[in-house]
């Protein structure tokens, strides 16, 4: 039974609450059950969406410092390779997910939620990679998650000078995909994800795969990767039952059952 991070599902919709109080540290255990909640929701068929939070008034206000602070590099090398390990869990969910942010999501909280694949930030929310400020760099994907989502060169704004931005600067620029009030921030997030509760979830994961991982090679692999996914999409029923749905009815009208 996790202490910290718990997963609970309604309908399709299944929910990865980090709750350690007051700011949601990220530490070594944490770390330890994102891991698990993200295997436990992939493995979940009933699961076709995923909201990561946590809570009404924290996203997550980064790694736990009191842990690091008197690190040495030898055991910073083996906790980074977990620390990164436990997010590309998050971020290699099959599945949409989408981060709802309240309050901070700072250093690792903000790199948390650029796993997602969608963010919905509260209009008090602040997001930041302030790393800098301690002397180090981030180290669960700011440097390449960040960079790959909003452009380089606003990434090293936010990475070298450490600051805090705002939730209309982060809709702005391509940070945040929806700013709401703080109060409707989870309910905004599981309403986006709930959109793809009923859809076909073999071909969502397919597109997913082909988005991430060719953003990760260059453009002819890239469309060998599509050109896979799409062509073994045509062994799944879903496939066929989207196809004649669409002959016989129109579009759009299709029930799928995820096989």
């Amino acid at each position: 039974m996790s202490e910290f991070v718990r997963v609970q599902t309604e309908g399709a919709v299944g929910s990865i609450r980090l709750d350690r109080p007051p700011m949601n540290a990220l530490n070594a255990q944490v770390q330890d059950e994102l891991a698990a909640a993200a295997a436990q929701v992939t493995a979940d068929e009933q699961i076709r969406a995923v909201v990561l939070h946590g809570g009404d008034k924290v996203f997550a206000a980064g790694a736990d410092i009191k842990e690091m602070a008197e690190a040495s590099y030898a055991t910073m090398a083996a906790h980074s390779r977990r620390l990164q390990a436990a997010f590309t869990a998050v971020a290699k969910i099959p599945k949409p997910v989408v981060a709802a942010i309240t309050g901070y999501a700072l250093g690792g909280g903000l790199e948390l939620a650029l796993c997602a694949d969608f963010r919905v930030v509260g209009e008090g929310a602040k997001v930041g990679q302030p790393e800098i400020l301690l002397g180090i760099i981030p180290g669960a994907g700011g440097t390449q998650r960040l960079p790959r989502l909003i452009g380089p060169a606003r990434a090293k704004d936010i990475v070298y000078t450490g600051r805090f931005v705002a939730a209309p600067e982060a809709l702005a620029i391509g940070l945040a995909d929806r700013v709401v009030p703080d109060q409707d921030v989870y309910q905004a997030a599981a309403e986006l994800a709930g959109q793809f509760g009923s859809g076909a979830a073999l071909a969502l994961r397919a597109a997913k795969e082909a988005i991430d991982e060719g953003l990760e090679v260059g453009l002819d692999a890239g469309l060998e990767i599509e050109r896979l996914h799409f062509a073994g999409l045509f062994a799944t029923e879903d496939q066929r039952t989207g196809m004649r749905s669409f002959i016989e009815n129109g579009p759009g009208k299709a029930t799928f059952s995820g096989r």
